[in-house]
């Protein structure tokens, strides 16, 4: 744990490519030989926290059904608060280059339950489909991050869902 929190703390100061193991090292007061003991280099570490967080968030979802508009709602605003609850390691995977493809793994992730609610579409146009909405969801989200989750959960998650469902429409 000291080592994935040194990681973020380093990723909150500095670009990842410019991370050493020596420096996580460090900042954890932890020995290198300790450090390659469990990880293979840095790139290894920040792997293990990104599949921590995409196997919480695959828990999350599976826990929820899309069937209907209110239960998308209950389950966007209970990932939404999950990470809120875990918003320094969120936003430092979101919003800081870690060169690593966290933002994709969370689509891929969020596209296979959004296919299933798009059964209707051809095989294409469902994956067009899913790309441009969890693609507009996932910067919502970064941005709601960005200015410090201002609005509750429940709040972004209704407006994702009103966004995702009304499209220009929502705007009249």
């Amino acid at each position: 744990m000291a080592l994935k929190d040194s990681l973020i703390q380093l990723l909150n100061k500095k670009a990842f490519s410019s991370i050493t193991v020596k420096e996580i090292c460090a900042i954890a007061d932890i020995n290198r030989s300790t450090f390659y003991t469990h990880y293979t280099d840095q790139f290894d570490l920040l792997y293990q926290i990104e599949e921590e967080i995409i196997e919480e968030m695959n828990r999350y979802l599976n826990e929820c059904s899309f069937v209907e508009e209110e239960e998308s709602i209950q389950m966007t605003e209970k990932l939404l608060e999950y990470i809120q609850n875990r918003k320094e390691i969120c936003q430092t995977l979101l919003l800081q280059n870690t060169g690593t493809s966290f933002e994709k793994r969370v689509m891929i992730i969020a596209r296979q339950f959004l296919l299933n609610k798009a059964i209707h579409l051809k095989s294409n146009e469902a994956n067009y489909f899913s790309t441009f909405i969890i693609s507009g969801a996932i910067h919502v989200i970064k941005e709601w991050l960005d200015m410090d989750t201002q609005e509750s959960p429940k709040q972004i998650a209704e407006m994702i869902t009103q966004f995702t469902n009304k499209g220009l429409l929502f705007i009249k």
